[in-house]
């Protein structure tokens, strides 16, 4: 099942989703962007779905502001 991370900032609602293949992939990207996180109103979390659609459901606190392009 992927995998996803999304990375949101908490007082401008403005969130990048970006998917991986294994969640062990997501898991480790979060890792690292949270080693590298210089603004501590920016929330990273990893997450396991079937897709974004689902994200967009069982977690919708992320997906109410803007979204900025994956990387």
């Amino acid at each position: 099942m992927p995998g996803f991370v999304i990375e949101f900032n908490r007082h401008t609602g403005v969130r990048r989703v970006t998917e991986f293949a294994t969640a062990r992939e997501a898991m480790e990207r979060r890792l690292q962007l949270e080693a590298d996180r210089t603004d501590d109103n920016v929330e990273i979390v990893a997450l396991i779905s079937d897709s974004v659609d689902t994200l967009h459901q069982t977690h919708s606190r992320y997906f109410t502001g803007e979204e900025l392009a994956a990387i």
